[in-house]
Order: structure tokens, then C-alpha cells, then sequence
């Protein structure tokens, strides 16, 4: 086996897809969790050793909950024209049906789709067989991002395109019966790598850092550092003919691949808050995605919570770092996706990456305290996801649900935690039938939302 990082540890690929049923369940599951936690990330076919983390073939993890019962687990690779060798480029350009389909999951409109930022989404069934290529009715006609977001006023799924060529920005919005109302082209936009964006309810926000198309890089993933691209924020209006009115905002050098949230405050400012990193902090995640050594980038440099103030009357920006820890995978309740959140979670990395204990932390923003859940030596929890409590009021009444992948005991878990107070201990342990390898993205999809 080689010794890329991606493809050792807790980031080992599993080789085989599986079927579990009746799951070890510790403490009890709460009966309004009924539905199913489904992750995804990359995890290549056996005697393929792909150039770049983000090259791998997708595969999605899911765990079955109803009804105080934990029915099964699954692991399915996404089956797309990749997962076979398919090249992305062809004579005519790129195919969008070539896609990894690893970096998230996502539910909207009844479908459950598999998302990479390069291609097309790949619809799942329920079970997690792969359907096909899912292009919208004929209506999306370039790439969609991993990241999209869902406004829980209006339903509507905000998402986009970037490419590293014109046009380099195409914003799109679907209804929640998941019908594209609109597709805008964003003028201004350049050839960075965007790979999150975020909402507020009037206004949908680019964050344009750092790191741009570089045809100099031959990972497979052409983007690197650059040290004379201007780092920048544009602010579109929501809304048909809302591109015609963005604006950008020069920040700090700096690239963040995450964002946990944004909305509009008291004074109708955009605040942007997520983690993000200088040039040695992504150099540093660089040379793990594709297996290079360090070759002398500071350890104290990784991703640091920072908040950007955009004050759209007076045309400017405040930056700061809002916390000390080295943290990625923000999350929320999504109930407040582009309205003004108390809490936020995040996965510490307290050391290089896959050694040392790693943390799972609860942000107030209104006190400013952090609350910290160490899982252990040689345990990687993954980003936890929130699943409201039933009939719940506040923000942080609910749970969190992560998947710990424990190189001990070579297995994994799922842990059900109170999210109101990490120091209790766990609701319940969902043991499972293998070790998971350690995943990007997932989403809880109650049976509400799908079948």
C-alpha cells in the first residue's frame, strides 16, 4: 500500500461495499431521529492510487435510525464514468458526468444527491445505489458546487459554478420542488477557487481567497497559492438581475474552505464567519492532499476562526481571527442558514493531521465561550451534524451526530451528542459493523424529507 496520507489511517479506503442490519445501539436513540445520517468522501477502488486527495472515486456511508432502532449501515461507491477511469477532459471538453461524487451529500426536493464541485451531481436511491447523473430536467447545463445552500425561510437551494475559465461564475437558485428558477452569470468573478459560499436573506456572498488556476500544477487539481492575486468578497443581491449589482470588497491574503454562516447584523452589515488559513496553512494541507512533504511550512499555521465585517455603505471590510484553535468543517443549526446564529461546531486538529487528540468544539458567540469534547488518542470524529430536537425552541436543543473513526480498536461509531452540553455523556453509541474511513461531508435526511 503506498504511503500517501490520504490513503493511510483513519483515511484508509475500505475495499468492498457492505450491508449491516440490526446495529449495536449503547444508551437510547432518541425516537425523533428517524431517518438516516449518510457521509460521503473519497475512497478509491483497490490498486488505484489516485494523484490528489480530491481525485479519489466517491463513497457514501450511511446509518439507518427509526424509531428508537439503529437498522442498518451501507457503503456504496458513487457509480459514475469516474469510478471506472473515464477521463473528464474529452475532445469536445469536459464531461460533466465525470465526476468523483465524494465531497458532499445532500437532500433537496426528494432526491438525494451526491456532490463534487467539478460535475454534475450524482442521484442516490434511499438505499444509496447510484441512479445516474441528475442535471435538473435538462435546465443545469455546467457544474453545481458541493456546498449548496438551502434558505429554511423559502426552500429555494442556492448554488453555483466556477471554473477556471469563463464564465467563471454562474449562480443558480432551484424551488424547493426542485425546478431551477434562475441562472445568472456573476461579472467580476475571476479564475479563484471557490469552493464554499454563503447566504444572508438578502444577499448571496463569494468569497474569491488566495489560491487560483495555476496550469503549472499537475495533481489533477489545478490551483495553488499565489501571492499577487487580490483576495476579495463580493456581495450579490438576491434575486433576478442581482448579479448586475454584485460588488467586491478587497480583504487580507487568505483562503477559507469553509464557511459556517453569514447574515445581515443590526446596522444591515454582511457578517462572513469561518475558518481560513495564510499561504504556509494552505501550502501545509496542499502537500498532505498530495502526499509531498511539509518542506518547512510553520506547524502553528493552520485554519483560524476569522469573522469579515462587510459594510455595504461604506464600502469597506473588517477582518479579525476570532479564536486560536486550528479548526475546519464549521456547522449550524441549519434552521438559521443566512440569519444570525449563537452557536457554531467545528473539528479541532490540535496537531498534524490523523495524530493526536482530536476535538470536537461548541462555539457562543454571545458569551464568546467554547466548550471542548477531546475524543481521544488515535480517534477521528468526523464534522457533526445537527438534528433539531422534536419540539424544540432553542437555538442548540437538539443533537449532533458524528462518525469516530478509532484506529485502536480498527472500527468506528457513531455518537449521538446533546448538543447543548458536550460535557454530558454520549445519548447513545451506534456501533458499527467496520471502520469507516475518515469522511469530508454529510447531511442527516429525516424521513420527512425523503423515503
Amino acid at each position: 500500500m503506498t504511503s500517501r496520507p490520504y490513503l493511510t489511517g483513519h483515511y484508509t479506503p475500505v475495499a468492498d461495499e457492505i450491508t449491516a442490519t440490526g446495529l449495536t445501539v449503547e444508551g437510547s436513540l432518541p425516537p425523533e431521529l428517524t431517518g438516516r445520517l449518510i457521509r460521503n468522501s473519497h475512497n478509491p477502488k483497490p490498486g488505484i492510487t489516485p494523484t490528489h486527495w480530491f481525485k479519489g472515486s466517491g463513497m457514501v456511508h450511511g446509518i439507518r435510525l427509526r424509531e428508537g432502532r439503529a437498522e442498518w449501515y451501507r457503503n456504496r461507491w458513487v457509480h459514475t464514468p469516474a469510478l471506472d477511469g473515464a477521463p473528464y477532459m474529452t475532445e469536445r471538453g469536459p464531461d460533466l458526468t465525470v465526476s468523483t461524487a465524494g465531497t458532499h451529500v445532500i437532500e433537496h426536493a426528494g432526491r438525494l444527491l451526491a456532490l463534487c464541485e467539478s460535475a454534475l451531481p450524482f442521484e442516490l436511491t434511499a438505499d444509496l445505489e447510484t441512479v445516474g447523473a441528475y442535471d435538473f430536467g435538462g435546465r443545469l447545463t455546467s457544474a453545481m458546487t458541493a456546498h449548496p445552500k438551502e434558505d429554511p425561510e423559502t426552500g429555494e437551494l442556492h448554488f453555483f459554478a466556477s471554473s477556471p475559465f469563463p464564465p467563471f461564475l454562474i449562480h443558480h437558485v432551484a424551488s424547493p420542488d426542485g425546478q431551477v428558477l434562475q441562472s445568472q452569470e456573476v461579472p467580476g468573478a475571476g479564475a479563484a477557487l471557490k469552493h464554499d459560499f454563503v447566504i444572508t436573506e438578502h444577499h448571496v456572498v463569494f468569497l474569491e481567497g488566495s489560491v487560483t488556476f495555476d496550469p503549472g500544477e499537475h495533481s489533477g487539481i489545478p490551483y495553488a497559492w499565489s501571492d499577487v492575486q487580490q483576495a476579495r468578497i463580493g456581495v450579490m443581491p438576491r434575486g433576478n438581475g442581482g448579479a448586475s449589482q454584485v460588488r467586491w470588497f478587497d480583504v487580507l491574503p487568505g483562503f477559507g474552505m469553509h464557511f459556517a454562516n453569514a447574515y445581515e447584523d443590526a446596522q444591515g452589515r454582511v457578517v462572513i464567519e469561518g475558518p481560513a488559513v495564510g499561504r504556509d496553512g494552505w501550502q501545509r494541507s496542499w502537500n498532505w492532499w498530495v502526499g509531498a512533504p511539509d518542506r518547512g511550512a510553520e506547524p502553528n499555521s493552520g485554519s483560524r476562526t476569522r469573522r469579515w465585517t462587510v459594510d455595504l455603505t461604506a464600502g469597506r471590510v473588517a477582518e479579525e481571527e476570532i479564536d486560536d484553535l486550528t479548526v475546519e468543517f464549521p456547522t449550524i443549526n441549519e434552521g438559521y442558514t443566512g440569519r444570525e446564529h449563537r452557536y457554531q461546531y467545528a473539528l479541532s486538529f490540535p496537531g498534524d493531521r490523523g495524530v493526536g487528540n482530536h476535538t470536537l468544539v461548541k462555539y457562543d458567540r454571545r458569551t464568546g465561550n467554547r466548550q471542548l469534547l477531546p475524543v481521544g488518542n488515535g480517534q477521528l470524529p468526523s464534522e457533526a451534524v445537527f438534528v433539531p430536537a422534536a419540539g424544540a425552541t432553542d437555538e442548540d436543543a437538539g443533537y449532533l451526530l458524528t462518525v469516530v473513526s478509532d484506529l485502536n480498536a480498527d472500527a468506528s461509531r457513531m455518537l449521538v451528542l446533546d448538543a447543548s452540553d458536550l460535557s454530558l455523556p454520549p445519548v447513545a453509541t451506534v456501533h458499527l459493523p467496520r471502520r469507516v474511513p475518515a469522511m469530508i461531508h454529510g447531511s442527516w435526511i429525516p424521513d420527512t424529507a425523503a423515503g
